[in-house]
């Protein structure tokens, strides 16, 4: 799929899909507080490392900790309706710094989002930087 056609399924998402669109686009600016906008005031958020977080503040200070600066290329949005919660996995690419300064892009991220009466209640995260951090440091995952 070209870079054009992505941008135009982007332009023209549900809602839910577009729910979770402005909290990455809140997320990478960052800005966890209209990041939480965005969220239920009980939302889970399980993150790379396994550590549960309640409000997009915990996961801003991972992500400092972890990198310069790291921004989302999006790839696709998909959307599915269960039992009165829609399910919305966002995937696509990371890219940026590593805490050194040294640029990194094409890490794979998927992350699923449980929406409910227009709110993320849980979100989870996986992404490839652990397996990169490792390679960087000559250990092969």
């Amino acid at each position: 799929m070209s870079d054009q056609t992505v941008e135009n399924v982007l332009d023209t998402l549900p809602p839910e899909a577009q729910t979770v669109r402005d909290f990455l686009d809140a997320s990478m600016k960052p800005d966890p507080e209209l990041a939480a906008t965005f969220m239920s005031d009980d939302v889970v958020i399980t993150f790379t490392d396994g550590q549960k977080y309640d409000h997009p503040s915990g996961t801003t200070a991972f992500n400092a900790a972890r990198y310069k600066w790291v921004k989302k290329k999006f790839g696709q949005f998909d959307v599915a309706h269960t039992n009165g919660q829609t399910v919305v996995y966002s995937t696509g690419w990371l890219y940026g710094e590593w805490p050194d300064g040294t640029a990194f892009e094409g890490n794979r991220y998927v992350d699923r989002f449980v929406i409910e009466n227009g709110k993320i209640i849980k979100m989870d995260v996986w992404n490839e930087s652990a397996e990169r951090i490792l390679i960087r440091k000559g250990i092969k995952a």
